[in-house]
């Protein structure tokens, strides 16, 4: 169904690496044009600019535009990009950033970064985009999450507790924003096999690795094209009586008693 997302916009913040970026790149395979908002324009494990890379190898329009998400107007400029492809569709607020180690350890810094882009960054994609849907004729919100946000982790408090709060904050989006015409779903990624996880997290590539993997029922890691499959389920019409909804994307790990 490559026509699935034909004549739709979305805006994927941090789409300039990993995640954001399987996302950005799925959605348009799938035919929307895409606003790639990022404070970096080059991916962090290298290649070609996600915006590039959408031109080049599919059917559908791509667009840089630098956007710190811990800024209103910057946010709001993102959205306002959409405009050249007919407005906004479906908003992907994905960026985020980790601070692990023991609470102990942890600076006042460490936490109001982590809330500041995780939280702050997804209650602004999603009340910009909200505004932009309900002038329109409805949408999707997609928050990216974690596995995180559902299950607690050791050393990894200030990170469980920005993804927990995106969790709820989806949910009463959905309540909210529903009768617009507006869905508003999680996404709950597990270990997936990204830049940003192989530099912060020692697992992914450790000596770790495979005590990890084998705690994984699929006994794989994820990929960050996994999480963009599931961005284009909820962003499609497949998902049209789907809101306040968590998609687990973890291999099942969070519902097993594996390691998290």
């Amino acid at each position: 169904m490559p026509d699935l997302l034909d004549g739709r916009t979305a805006v994927v913040t941090g789409a300039a690496s990993g995640n954001g970026r399987a996302i950005a790149t799925r959605l348009a395979e799938y035919g929307a044009d895409v606003v790639v908002a990022d404070v970096r324009r080059d991916p962090r494990e290298g290649g070609v600019p996600t915006h590039e890379h959408i031109n080049e190898t599919t059917a559908a329009a791509a667009v840089f535009v630098e956007c710190d998400v811990t800024d209103w107007d910057d946010t709001c400029d993102a959205i306002g990009r959409t405009d050249r492809f007919g407005g906004l569709d479906i908003m992907v607020n994905n960026a985020g950033v980790l601070e692990s180690g023991p609470i102990t350890g942890l600076s006042e810094e460490q936490f109001d970064r982590v809330m500041d882009i995780n939280v702050k960054g997804t209650f602004f994609g999603s009340k910009a985009a909200a505004a932009a849907l309900k002038d329109g004729d409805g949408g999707s919100i997609i928050n990216i999450s974690s596995m995180a946000g559902i299950v607690g982790g050791s050393d990894n408090s200030i990170y469980c507790a920005s993804k927990g709060a995106i969790r709820l904050l989806t949910y009463s989006l959905a309540a909210e924003l529903g009768p617009h015409g507006i869905r508003v779903n999680a996404i709950h990624p597990g270990p997936v096999d990204t830049k940003m996880i192989a530099d912060d997290i020692d697992i992914i590539g450790s000596d770790r690795a495979d005590e990890y993997r084998q705690s994984i029922p699929l006994q794989r890691f994820g990929t960050p094209e996994d999480v963009g499959n599931a961005a284009v389920y909820l962003a499609s019409d497949l998902s049209e009586f789907v809101t306040g909804s968590s998609l687990v994307v973890d291999g099942g790990i969070s519902n097993t008693g594996g390691v998290n």
